[in-house]
């Protein structure tokens, strides 16, 4: 519950994000769009790893298997999606100065550390709160 309920409010601050910075209501595929502020990916996989902790122990095997999952995806974010990310556009701009007849691909970019940082801040909140709403 907690990684569906991190990904949904980081889809959404995302969409609040990219309006705030547009300065009118952004359009509805940022609620679906990978890539940009905050990362809901961080999001996701830091809801699951706080309740795991939080209910399992940091010495249990899930948490291991959890802390994992999430070290790989964070890693997965910044470095090697980011890395695709930015030979996309390479290829694109290529595509564009030779006036290619190919469909140009669209480009999806990774994750800056930031935007990592901040989905894996409102993950830690996400799972605080679900575990304490758990505990009520």
């Amino acid at each position: 519950m907690a990684a569906g309920i991190g990904w949904i409010t980081a889809q959404l601050s995302k969409y609040v994000v990219a309006s705030f910075k547009l300065g009118r209501p952004a359009s509805y595929r940022q609620l679906y769009l990978s890539g940009h502020m905050p990362s809901a990916h961080s999001a996701t996989t830091v809801a699951l790893l706080t309740v795991v902790a939080a209910l399992d122990g940091v010495q249990s095997g899930l948490f291991a298997v959890a802390f994992l999952f999430t070290c790989v995806v964070l890693y997965d974010a910044m470095m090697v999606r980011r890395s695709s990310g930015e030979q996309g556009v390479a290829i694109l701009a290529l595509l564009v100065e030779q006036k290619s007849k190919v469909k140009l691909p669209r480009v999806a970019m990774g994750h800056t550390p930031l935007e990592v940082a901040v989905g894996s801040l409102l993950g830690l909140i996400v799972g605080i709160l679900v575990v304490y709403i758990h505990s009520l």
